[in-house]
């Protein structure tokens, strides 16, 4: 990684010198997030291999498994898990062909589909998550709880930000 991260700085200066208005501290953090989700994200990829899950599957599920009612719509479950709508069918349809989830129409509104969650699956999420921990705390393990109360803070700040850029505010 120390050379990965060379190298990326080495990289960034070089463009400075052609750019010297590009937001350097900017263009570095914006790297380091992106380096830093790329690495978690591959980790977390290979622990969910072997259950056949991707990290959007297993996404869906946890927000499924989370949600008070142990159910969600399809359109929540896009909007919170930043799927489209076909690809969340494909979502939907692998959680419900491994019987993790099951899907039916809505009670109040029968041309809703809900997904719930089954015993099953919320036996394979504990099974999943334990030993997910031991890798999530080393991660962060070199950064005190004030560290980490304000990496916290300052990415969703950098989310909010993100977030107006994408969805500006219609109002005049």
């Amino acid at each position: 990684m120390p050379e990965c991260l060379a190298h990326m700085d080495a990289g960034i200066a070089r463009v400075s010198e052609s750019l010297p208005d590009a937001p350097l501290q900017e263009i570095v953090l914006t790297r380091l997030l992106l380096l830093v989700g790329g690495h978690l994200l591959n980790e977390l990829e290979l622990n969910l291999k072997p259950f056949g899950l991707n990290d959007s599957d297993f996404r869906t599920l946890m927000m499924i498994y989370t949600s008070p009612s142990g159910s969600a719509t399809p359109s929540e479950l896009c909007e919170y898990a930043q799927q489209g709508a076909t690809n969340m069918t494909r979502i939907a349809n692998v959680l419900v062909k491994a019987g993790l989830v099951t899907r039916a129409s809505s009670a109040e509104d029968r041309r809703k589909v809900v997904l719930s969650i089954t015993t099953a699956g919320k036996r394979l999420v504990r099974k999943i998550l334990p030993p997910l921990f031991p890798q999530v705390h080393a991660a962060f393990a070199s950064l005190s709880a004030s560290d980490k109360r304000t990496l916290d803070r300052l990415l969703r700040q950098v989310a909010v930000n993100i977030d107006l850029l994408t969805h500006p505010d219609p109002r005049p």
